[in-house]
């Protein structure tokens, strides 16, 4: 694995935590009328896809072990290019559902680091 990868990998990963963190405990009606929440969920989700996109440009074989990886790196171009047509149910949904899978690949990634 390349050596960048590593930092890349763990830069996502930490932000995964993050937004289980920030999240824990909390109902999409929670989500929705907290901005700040929002606004901090969806910065950690733009590192995310961020580092995996560099991911994917420095260490293509590691990044092709990510499941999903093109729709993570689309969900964070669509929160940075179309920031005032976020969908909170959309954002949520991700959080429910696609988290702790992406969180326990990048640990499992991280191991082998």
């Amino acid at each position: 694995m390349h050596a960048e990868a590593g930092k890349l990998l763990w830069d996502a990963r930490q932000a995964a935590d993050r937004i289980d963190r920030f999240t824990s405990g909390k109902s999409f009606a929670d989500y929705s009328a907290d901005e700040q929440l929002r606004s901090a969920c969806e910065r950690q989700f733009e590192i995310i896809g961020e580092a995996l996109n560099q991911l994917a440009r420095i260490d293509p074989g590691a990044a092709s072990t990510i499941p999903d990886l093109p729709r993570i790196v689309g969900f964070r171009n669509v929160l940075i290019h179309g920031y005032a047509t976020v969908d909170d149910r959309l954002v949520w949904g991700v959080i429910v559902g696609n988290l702790q899978p992406l969180r326990a690949t990048l640990a499992r990634l991280l191991e082998q680091a």
